[in-house]
């Protein structure tokens, strides 16, 4: 805890067994005090990987149900257990655990309510080597949805993410989408109910065992940050009144 604020790791996980340990063995435990791990039906022994390491709180889908739906997952069962600070970090290890206590304490001493890790910010993201093409693309989806949600982040893709309990009461993001869009929504969620955000420099790492998505799933996912950017954008002028903003 800090400041009495409880504080719960969780671990959207698919086909993670590769790094789940050694991203575990980095989580700050002076200060974190659950750590949940939500499977989403992985081809591979995740779920067993996760009980031997010790981690008691794990939710097993059924079926996949997609990367959206595993953050929804996470957050409910983190706000069931009483979280107050609630970070979400990829057990794929592509962003540092060292980061855990910068980002929890910027919540806990109530200066923001929420903190990205950006790894745009420091140059972190071709350091880490991530593609150009995806770099391009990152720096050009995150132009246009600062122009049209009336923000300035650096990115608004990174999966590396700390929320108040409030902000996680607040949104409702049981709404969105499945997919990986659900990032996306869910700023834009924030970022519509007037909640500032913060980033703090991440570095990260892109190697073969990573998660990362294909082609198809770029182009679908790019034209669904373009879709999102665009229904805030007109919530925001008065000419729509999305179920996702009230």
């Amino acid at each position: 805890m800090i400041n009495g604020k409880k504080i719960i790791v969780v671990l959207p996980a698919y086909n993670a067994e590769m790094t789940l340990e050694q991203t575990y063995q980095e989580i700050p435990f002076d200060i974190v005090d659950e750590v949940v791990l939500v499977d989403d039906k992985s081809r591979d022994r995740t779920a067993e990987l996760a009980h031997r390491i010790g981690i008691k709180h794990i939710v097993i889908h059924d079926r996949n149900k997609g990367y959206g739906g595993n953050q929804k997952s996470c957050y409910n069962k983190a706000l069931e257990l009483g979280g107050d600070i609630v970070i979400m970090l990829h057990p794929d290890y592509q962003y540092t655990p060292r980061l855990i206590h910068s980002m929890a304490f910027l919540i806990a001493n109530g200066v923001y309510p929420v903190v990205l890790g950006s790894r745009i910010l420091g140059n972190g993201a071709l350091k880490g080597g991530m593609p150009w093409i995806k770099y391009v693309a990152n720096r050009f989806l995150t132009l246009i949805q600062n122009l049209l949600v009336g923000q300035k982040l650096s990115e608004y893709h990174t999966g590396y993410r700390a929320f108040s309990r409030e902000v996680l009461e607040k949104v409702n993001y049981n709404a969105n989408s499945d997919n990986f869009v659900f990032d996306n929504q869910m700023l834009s969620q924030i970022i519509y109910a007037g909640f500032p955000i913060a980033e703090i420099t991440c570095p990260t790492k892109y190697f073969k065992e990573a998660s990362s998505i294909n082609l198809r799933n770029s182009t679908v996912y790019a034209f669904g940050v373009l879709k999102t950017s665009m229904v805030h954008f007109l919530n925001r002028m008065g000419i729509l009144k999305s179920a996702m903003y009230h």
